[in-house]
């Protein structure tokens, strides 16, 4: 197991690393010290085991943790939320309303995601563990919850990245977690100066004008930081906001060219990374810099949901 304790972004909240895929800073779990200790993704079930270290490094206890919020019910963000729930007597899921069925029977979410990553499916997600109905909380738009005398939480609806996608709003910081809806923040270039960030539009709800919709709402909250689903915090929430929005426009350009001449998501994935070496090369990063692991999986990924977004379009 990876020796990696805790990252502490104030005095409430530390960042698990969850080591999906076995990658580093690829997703994590938010722990939210306050009265009902609240965790805020779970990630895949292998990441389980790296949650329930982190908790120890921090003085806490499972049976001390009250809520495990989803942003959504994709397997990188909530896959392990089952199996981290039977380690957690006295926790309760909470989670988007469309999104709920599929934690109760993740059948059809584990066939979808099986479709898109195969072989690897077994070491990257298993196993899948239903989440009992009468230990979930189901949260709609708008709508609160208190975890300490002085926190209440607020749940957004923020499609774009998937129909049982909300945000969670912290009132203590000014911030949101925001999930995949406001895209990916590169750690590996954060330390070395360069703020990057990407959006995700993998499969299979990606609606791109729900999205820029969703990030609008999320502009006007005035935030003072994004918690991202892929990885970490960030307090330069225009600029983030700002660049996921210009490459949104961008992918979509190039899907639409790409999807015209007939090609499939092979070619696009080949193009999208290509655009995006093009500012790294610039400021100096290399092909063989370790931020490419991260990059090269998504734009297969992003690929994979811009072919299905314009094959829908085009039915």
């Amino acid at each position: 197991m990876e020796d990696k304790k805790p990252i502490q972004l104030d005095e409430r909240i530390h960042l698990i690393d969850g080591f999906d895929m076995g990658i580093p800073e690829r997703t994590g779990t938010y722990v939210v010290n306050e009265d009902d200790l609240t965790l805020i993704e779970t990630g895949p079930s292998p990441s389980v085991k790296y949650i329930k270290k982190g908790l120890g490094d921090l003085g806490f206890t499972l049976d001390q943790v009250t809520y495990i919020i989803v942003t959504h019910i994709h397997l990188d963000h909530a896959g392990g939320a089952g199996r981290l729930l039977q380690e957690c007597p006295n926790a309760t899921v909470v989670v988007h309303p469309n999104g709920a069925r599929h934690l109760v029977n993740p059948k059809k979410l584990a066939a979808s995601t099986r479709g898109v990553y195969g072989e690897s499916f077994t070491e990257f997600f298993d196993p899948i563990i239903p989440v009992p109905e009468d230990r979930m909380l189901l949260k709609n738009d708008k709508e609160t919850l208190a975890i300490g005398s002085h926190c209440i939480l607020e749940f957004l609806d923020t499609s774009g990245h998937s129909r049982h996608h909300f945000c969670i709003y912290d009132p203590i910081s000014n911030g949101l977690f925001t999930g995949d809806t406001a895209g990916i923040c590169h750690q590996q270039l954060f330390r070395e100066g360069i703020d990057f960030f990407l959006p995700t539009t993998s499969p299979n709800h990606f609606d791109p004008e729900a999205m820029k919709e969703s990030i609008d709402r999320i502009r006007k909250l005035g935030l003072d930081r994004i918690y991202f689903g892929h990885f970490g915090m960030t307090e330069k929430v225009n600029e983030a906001l700002i660049q996921v929005s210009e490459w949104l426009d961008v992918f979509l350009e190039i899907g639409d060219d790409a999807f015209s001449e007939g090609y499939g998501y092979d070619i696009l994935a080949a193009r999208m990374l290509e655009k995006v070496k093009e500012p790294l090369t610039f400021l100096g990063i290399s092909e063989d810099h370790s931020v490419y692991l991260q990059i090269h999986l998504d734009m297969q990924l992003n690929a994979l949901g811009m072919v299905d977004y314009f094959q829908k379009q085009r039915q």
